[in-house]
């Protein structure tokens, strides 16, 4: 049901990426999507820190993933995004990423 209302307010583009966010116990995986034509611009998950290279906490290697994926985002040419937050509580490994990815210089 929040998964919903968020998403019907949230659309991306080829020029402003829909980032879309799912997380469950262990892993997390992130998405650049263009809704205009359905397709994934970029993606990475991370798989639990036991089998993950990243060391850390789960919001630490969240925080190390948002500014990877900001890097991969500048080099494809994304400045602005809009950020789907998927129904969860913005706050732990969620709001760690957006952090991330604002420190990245992305605009959301």
């Amino acid at each position: 049901m929040r998964h919903r209302r968020v998403r019907a307010k949230v659309k991306g583009t080829q020029a402003k990426p829909r980032v879309a966010i799912f997380k469950s116990n262990r892993h997390l995986f992130i998405q650049f999507i263009n809704d205009e034509t359905g397709s994934t611009i970029l993606s990475s998950k991370i798989v639990s820190p036991k089998k993950s290279k990243m060391k850390g906490s789960k919001t630490e290697v969240a925080a190390m993933l948002g500014s990877l994926l900001a890097e991969k985002a500048k080099e494809s040419g994304i400045k602005e995004i809009v950020f789907d937050r998927g129904g969860f509580k913005y706050h732990g490994r969620v709001k760690a990423l957006a952090e991330s990815l604002r420190k990245g210089g992305l605009t959301f």
